[in-house]
């Protein structure tokens, strides 16, 4: 018969049946004939689906930036939106009679878009360039809460944010100031390098005249060690030297008393040999002087006896007409 069709849909196809304006069948990925004359076609998806948007927005200290991004959605409740937007299928079921995915993005971009509205007019242009992470969660929760959303049976589930740049003056003054920041850390940087650098090399040097005073003081102090030591050294000697004079002046001394004293008993020995020779002239004052002679001739021995009487004979040589000497006894005299 002309007009009976069969239909059969995705598991994530939310499908109504409606005869006669009453719902007759209903479900998700369902199969079924139905007669195009009278029936119609209500198709609901339930995937999830990926909104992409941009769009300019206003800062707090009035400066323009353009907010791009994706959001992912999904229709929670099918019959709730089915009373709300037309989602009926066309007579070949193929597409649907009104632009109803387009009427949805325009809603969840709208609905995006007041959300980014609120939350970006309340931040400065830095923050609002600065904080994506941010801002991305306060517009998700802020989404996520949406009375109209809620309203739909639609729900958030995932919220991106791309990117968030200012327009290109705005861009290149904030180059501009960032590069002059670059350029004054980099300048500080060498400053600091530079202070540092100074600072070692003070330090280096400072150490170094630590070192070399230490090395003097050191050097003083040896010094001052060894004059001390040769002054100690110099008195010493002094000492010595002094007690060496004193000795000197000492024994000088002693000996002087000792040859004072050798003279005294030199001239008391010579004085007792005068009294004792006085004491023996005296005695042999007025005696014979050949008796003296044989006294003296007393105790000599023979060779000493032999010059005597040689002596008397040549004191007696006129008177002696012949001297007859043997032999032997010149031999013997001669020998001794």
């Amino acid at each position: 018969m002309f007009g009976i069709k069969y239909m059969k849909f995705e598991p994530n196809d939310y499908v109504i049946l409606y005869k006669k304006g009453r719902p007759v069948r209903k479900g998700a990925g369902i199969s079924f004939w139905y007669y195009s004359a009278s029936e119609s076609i209500i198709k609901i998806p339930t995937d999830v689906s990926d909104e992409t948007f941009m769009f300019e927005e206003t800062t707090l200290d009035f400066q323009t930036v353009t907010i791009q991004g994706s959001v992912a959605f999904r229709i929670d409740d099918p019959e709730k939106i089915s009373k709300y937007l037309n989602f009926t299928l066309k007579p070949n079921a193929k597409s649907y009679i009104s632009d109803v995915m387009e009427n949805l993005s325009k809603k969840i971009k709208t609905a995006v878009a007041v959300s980014t509205n609120k939350t970006v007019s309340k931040l400065p242009l830095h923050s609002a360039i600065t904080q994506r992470e941010e801002i991305k969660n306060l517009i998700w929760n802020d989404l996520r809460a949406d009375e109209q959303l809620n309203h739909l049976g639609i729900s958030v589930l995932d919220l991106s944010i791309l990117g968030i740049k200012p327009n290109i003056e705005t861009a290149r003054a904030l180059e501009a100031e960032a590069r002059e920041k670059i350029l004054k850390a980099s300048d500080d940087a060498i400053y600091a390098r530079r202070n540092s650098s100074i600072e070692q090399e003070r330090s280096v040097r400072e150490n170094e005249y630590n070192t070399e005073i230490a090395i003097e003081e050191k050097k003083r102090e040896i010094e001052e060690r060894k004059l001390k030591a040769k002054q100690g050294l110099q008195q010493q000697q002094n000492h010595l030297k002094e007690q060496q004079v004193q000795a000197d002046i000492i024994l000088e001394q002693k000996k002087r008393e000792l040859i004072e004293l050798s003279c005294e008993n030199t001239r008391v020995e010579a004085q007792a040999k005068a009294y004792e020779l006085s004491c023996t002239m005296q005695a042999l004052e007025g005696t014979d002087h050949e008796v003296l002679r044989a006294l003296a001739s007393m105790g000599m021995d023979s060779n000493r006896l032999i010059a005597v009487a040689f002596g008397e004979l040549a004191k007696k040589a006129g008177a002696i007409g012949q001297l007859n000497v043997s032999p032997d006894l010149l031999t013997e005299l001669m020998n001794k």
